[in-house]
Protein backbone atom coordinates (compact mmCIF):
# COMPACT_ATOMS: atom_id res chain seq x y z
CA UNK A 1 0.00 0.00 0.00
CA UNK A 2 1.15 3.46 -0.70
CA UNK A 3 0.84 6.33 1.29
CA UNK A 4 1.41 10.18 1.61
CA UNK A 5 2.74 12.87 -0.10
CA UNK A 6 6.42 13.24 -1.82
CA UNK A 7 8.42 16.52 -3.42
CA UNK A 8 11.14 15.06 -5.33
CA UNK A 9 12.53 17.14 -8.28
CA UNK A 10 13.23 15.88 -11.73
CA UNK A 11 16.79 16.31 -12.54
CA UNK A 12 18.07 17.37 -15.90
CA UNK A 13 18.15 14.05 -17.23
CA UNK A 14 14.14 13.48 -16.56
CA UNK A 15 15.07 11.27 -13.50
CA UNK A 16 13.04 11.12 -10.40
CA UNK A 17 13.99 9.77 -7.29
CA UNK A 18 11.38 7.20 -5.55
CA UNK A 19 10.56 7.80 -2.21
CA UNK A 20 12.69 5.82 0.25
CA UNK A 21 10.48 4.13 2.06
CA UNK A 22 8.97 2.24 -0.99
CA UNK A 23 12.21 1.53 -2.76
CA UNK A 24 12.54 -1.89 -1.27
CA UNK A 25 8.93 -2.44 -3.10
CA UNK A 26 10.04 -1.34 -6.35
CA UNK A 27 13.86 -2.61 -6.94
CA UNK A 28 12.56 -5.37 -9.28
CA UNK A 29 10.69 -2.55 -11.50
CA UNK A 30 7.72 -0.48 -12.08
CA UNK A 31 5.36 0.54 -14.74
CA UNK A 32 4.82 4.22 -15.94
CA UNK A 33 1.49 5.00 -17.63
CA UNK A 34 -0.49 7.67 -18.30
CA UNK A 35 -3.07 8.39 -15.17
CA UNK A 36 -6.25 10.28 -15.91
CA UNK A 37 -6.17 14.29 -14.84
CA UNK A 38 -2.49 14.90 -16.17
CA UNK A 39 -0.77 12.58 -13.92
CA UNK A 40 1.54 9.24 -14.40
CA UNK A 41 0.89 6.65 -12.41
CA UNK A 42 3.40 3.91 -11.03
CA UNK A 43 2.80 0.39 -10.81
CA UNK A 44 5.23 -1.95 -9.09
CA UNK A 45 5.24 -4.82 -11.52
CA UNK A 46 3.43 -7.47 -10.03
CA UNK A 47 0.38 -4.70 -9.14
CA UNK A 48 0.65 -3.96 -13.30
CA UNK A 49 0.64 -7.96 -13.96
CA UNK A 50 -2.99 -8.27 -11.69
CA UNK A 51 -4.54 -5.45 -13.70
CA UNK A 52 -3.55 -6.36 -16.86
CA UNK A 53 -4.72 -9.85 -16.11
CA UNK A 54 -7.95 -8.52 -15.16
CA UNK A 55 -8.61 -6.47 -18.26
CA UNK A 56 -7.17 -9.26 -20.14
CA UNK A 57 -9.82 -11.35 -18.75
CA UNK A 58 -12.77 -8.73 -19.92
CA UNK A 59 -14.40 -9.37 -23.30
CA UNK A 60 -12.59 -6.91 -25.98
CA UNK A 61 -15.97 -6.11 -27.36
CA UNK A 62 -16.68 -3.46 -24.97
CA UNK A 63 -15.56 -0.41 -26.22
CA UNK A 64 -14.64 1.60 -23.32
CA UNK A 65 -12.10 -1.26 -22.37
CA UNK A 66 -10.21 -0.94 -25.65
CA UNK A 67 -9.99 2.79 -25.35
CA UNK A 68 -8.74 2.86 -22.32
CA UNK A 69 -6.09 -0.54 -22.89
CA UNK A 70 -4.73 1.56 -25.66
CA UNK A 71 -3.68 4.62 -24.22
CA UNK A 72 -2.86 2.65 -21.03
CA UNK A 73 -0.60 0.24 -22.68
CA UNK A 74 0.64 2.70 -25.38
CA UNK A 75 2.11 5.25 -23.07
CA UNK A 76 3.42 2.25 -20.49
CA UNK A 77 7.08 2.69 -20.17
CA UNK A 78 9.05 -0.02 -17.30
CA UNK A 79 11.43 0.54 -15.67
CA UNK A 80 13.97 -0.22 -12.71
CA UNK A 81 15.86 1.79 -9.95
CA UNK A 82 19.09 2.86 -10.56
CA UNK A 83 20.80 2.30 -7.00
CA UNK A 84 20.46 5.81 -5.72
CA UNK A 85 16.44 4.88 -6.15
CA UNK A 86 15.90 6.98 -9.30
CA UNK A 87 13.60 5.94 -12.24
CA UNK A 88 13.39 8.08 -15.63
CA UNK A 89 10.61 9.66 -16.74
CA UNK A 90 10.33 9.19 -20.64
CA UNK A 91 9.95 12.45 -22.43
CA UNK A 92 6.46 11.69 -23.84
CA UNK A 93 5.12 11.02 -20.04
CA UNK A 94 6.83 14.40 -18.94
CA UNK A 95 5.37 16.01 -21.88
CA UNK A 96 1.46 14.27 -20.82
CA UNK A 97 1.92 15.66 -17.01
CA UNK A 98 3.46 18.76 -17.56
CA UNK A 99 6.51 17.38 -15.65
CA UNK A 100 9.61 20.58 -16.06
CA UNK A 101 11.12 20.37 -12.40
CA UNK A 102 9.20 20.26 -9.02
CA UNK A 103 6.81 17.17 -8.78
CA UNK A 104 4.55 15.95 -6.21
CA UNK A 105 4.67 11.79 -6.00
CA UNK A 106 1.49 10.68 -3.85
CA UNK A 107 0.43 7.45 -2.52
CA UNK A 108 -2.87 6.21 -4.12
CA UNK A 109 -3.57 2.49 -2.59
CA UNK A 110 -1.78 0.20 -5.15
CA UNK A 111 -0.24 2.81 -7.19
CA UNK A 112 1.76 5.56 -7.07
CA UNK A 113 0.91 8.97 -8.74
CA UNK A 114 3.77 11.81 -10.32
CA UNK A 115 2.47 15.13 -10.41
CA UNK A 116 3.40 18.50 -11.53
CA UNK A 117 3.51 20.63 -8.36
CA UNK A 118 1.42 23.29 -9.43
CA UNK A 119 -1.20 20.96 -10.72
CA UNK A 120 -1.49 18.80 -7.42
CA UNK A 121 -1.69 21.79 -5.71
CA UNK A 122 -5.01 22.85 -8.20
CA UNK A 123 -6.69 19.82 -8.12
CA UNK A 124 -6.14 18.79 -4.28
CA UNK A 125 -7.56 22.33 -3.99
CA UNK A 126 -10.46 21.72 -6.27
CA UNK A 127 -11.60 18.48 -4.65
CA UNK A 128 -11.19 19.14 -0.55
CA UNK A 129 -14.86 20.28 -0.44
CA UNK A 130 -15.74 17.05 -2.20
CA UNK A 131 -13.56 15.09 0.43
CA UNK A 132 -15.08 16.57 2.94
CA UNK A 133 -18.98 15.85 1.44
CA UNK A 134 -18.00 12.33 1.03
CA UNK A 135 -21.11 10.13 1.52
CA UNK A 136 -22.50 6.43 1.83
CA UNK A 137 -23.22 7.41 -1.92
CA UNK A 138 -19.47 7.79 -3.06
CA UNK A 139 -18.32 4.99 -0.67
CA UNK A 140 -20.87 2.28 0.21
CA UNK A 141 -20.71 0.87 3.17
CA UNK A 142 -17.17 1.68 3.26
CA UNK A 143 -16.95 4.01 6.21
Amino acid sequence: MFLGTHTPRLDEKGRLILPAKYRDELAEGVVITKGQERCLYVWPVAEFTRVTDAMSSAPVTGKGLRDYSRVLFASASDEVPDKQGRITVPPALRSYAGLERDCVVIGANTRMEIWDSAAWETYLASQEEAFSDASEEVLPGIL
